[in-house]
């Protein structure tokens, strides 16, 4: 079957069992509540959408996607996850090796390695796939070899913090894909 060109698309789809992390965080809530430090073993999955027929000699490796994702996860996994923009968080002075916090007035001191700064407002679904997302391009984008926003039109990635609930978080790279086929 003959289809015009800008009604096609692929999509590469990777979700393994070792594209994972775990870490421990808090959710502030707008009235300045929030929850109580809890983990979660967050699963990841990635979608990425090519800018082109995938040709033999356009091919791209599945391996360097997950090997990006991986690297990713591990800068997170089995950490305390801290939303530094946070309004309610307060960074106290610590002992060498320690991180000494107050948020929504509770005091915390955990040992420094142990905890990962974020550039966030909060530790959400949400937050986490974008930094997630745009930590796994940045990644990616360290291979020059390859003219990634050329090769590809869409990236999304999406983090579960249980079954069924989670986050997907998209960029666009302005070139082939459904939104813009016919421009």
């Amino acid at each position: 079957m003959t289809m015009p060109d800008g009604q096609r698309s692929w999509t590469i789809h990777i979700r393994k069992d070792t594209l994972k992390f775990s870490a421990a965080h808090m959710t502030v809530f707008p009235d300045g509540g929030k929850e109580n430090l809890h983990g979660h073993n967050y699963q990841v999955e990635l979608a990425v959408e090519l800018a082109e027929p995938p040709t033999l000699a356009q091919m791209l490796s599945y391996e360097v996607f997950k090997q990006a994702l991986r690297a990713v996860c591990n800068e997170w996994d089995e950490k305390v996850l801290i939303a530094a923009a946070n309004l309610r968080l307060e960074l106290l002075t610590a002992a060498a090796g320690e991180c000494a916090f107050r948020l929504c007035g509770k005091h915390y001191v955990l040992p420094a390695d142990e905890v990962a700064m974020l550039a966030v407002d909060n530790i959400t679904a949400e937050n986490l796939a974008r930094l997630l997302c745009e930590r796994f391009w940045e990644q990616l984008a360290c291979d020059r070899s390859i003219a990634w926003r050329e090769r590809i039109a869409r990236v999304s990635l999406r983090i579960d913090e249980s079954r069924g609930q989670g986050a997907t978080y998209s960029i666009s790279f302005g070139n082939r894909s459904p939104e813009n086929a016919d421009e």
